[in-house]
């Protein structure tokens, strides 16, 4: 009986090493130079996206970056300028379907086939339930759900002509745990999860490989364009001093290059930080848990009131505890990263 055990365990073991040398072979065979590739970046304004922009520009690939403001695109080729030679911007609004093909169209024609897309563009709004509206939740997801799906409609039908491509999709760790506060940026992130998961699944046939990327806490320097209702100094505190601090939350230029290291090998997933490993894993082992201590956790954040159901960006929403020492290394990265 014992020798039929260790035989069994013998060959689960076999099996599992030669499962693992499988994987780590395929993604190495799945593995692309970057240089004088067209990466088009949604969101590449500022903040994570010009993060992305500096390392994809460093890496030698043709950067096109999108965003709505002309004015941030501007400083965002100015910033670039210095080390990246090859960049061109595009005004577009990612939740306009029209728009979003007309720029492909402009980027074909200037620089080439997309041949990797980086879907980045993204919203938040902070708030509890309450506060929240119907237009909150539309606009959360035309951002994070419909403006990816119209930039991947796009670029995809040249990807599988040419039998290649990389997609990514930037997505939240509120896009696996539902936060509170935070209820229409994560409706819209599970959303974005979903599609990019099953996207995977579906295009892998043609060449084409979709990562989703999970970011936690991230300093990339965006609260102060972020959206806060209710009492809406107090919001802009807990979320200001989260994004910015050194144990909870990770760096936007070690974030940028796991991320280019996922493309590169076009790996399915990558979760970025360390607690946002452990929350997820947690979560898939615990799912029924995770939802009662959220909601522990939300006994302690700010009830509704203040300006309630209107919205008032972070830089509109200072007090003493936010900006402070606290917040520091957010705030540079602010500076640093066209946020402010």
């Amino acid at each position: 009986m014992r020798a039929g055990i260790k035989k069994t365990l013998a060959w689960l073991a076999l099996g599992t090493a030669g499962a693992v040398a499988i994987r780590a072979i395929a993604r190495q065979c799945r593995w692309i130079a970057l240089k004088d590739r067209t990466v088009l970046i949604t969101g590449g304004s500022r903040g994570l996206g010009l993060v992305l922009a500096r390392a994809f520009g460093e890496a030698g690939a043709r950067l096109a970056l999108c965003a709505r403001d002309p004015d941030e695109l501007a400083r965002a080729k100015a910033d670039l300028a210095p080390s990246v030679s090859d960049v061109s911007t595009f005004t577009c609004d990612i939740t306009e379907r029209s728009q979003v093909d007309e720029m492909v169209r402009e980027v074909l024609h200037k620089l080439g086939p997309v041949e990797i897309l980086i879907n980045n563009a993204g919203t938040i709004q902070v708030g509890p339930f309450e506060v929240t509206t119907l237009e909150d939740y539309e606009q959360a997801l035309r951002t994070h759900f419909w403006g990816p799906l119209y930039t991947t409609l796009a670029v995809l039908p040249g990807m599988r002509l040419r039998g290649t491509g990389r997609i990514v999709n930037v997505s939240s760790v509120g896009g696996k745990i539902s936060v509170p506060h935070l209820l229409p940026y994560s409706a819209s992130k599970f959303a974005l999860t979903g599609l990019s998961e099953g996207l995977r699944a579906e295009l892998s046939k043609d060449g084409i490989y979709v990562t989703t990327v999970i970011p936690g806490l991230m300093r990339t320097g965006s609260p102060p364009h972020a959206l806060f209702k209710g009492q809406h100094c107090a919001e802009y505190a807990w979320f200001s001093l989260s994004d910015s601090l050194p144990f909870l939350s990770i760096s936007a230029e070690a974030a940028a290059r796991r991320i280019i290291t996922a493309c590169e090998y076009g790996d399915p997933e990558v979760i970025l930080s360390l607690p946002a490993q452990l929350a997820v894993r947690f979560h898939g082992l615990f799912p029924s848990l995770t939802p009662d201590l959220l909601a522990l956790a939300n006994e302690l954040l700010p009830g509704p009131g203040g300006i309630g159901t209107q919205s008032a960006p972070g830089r509109e929403s200072s007090s003493a505890v936010s900006p402070s020492w606290a917040t520091v290394l957010s705030d540079q990265a602010s500076v640093r990263n066209n946020e402010v």
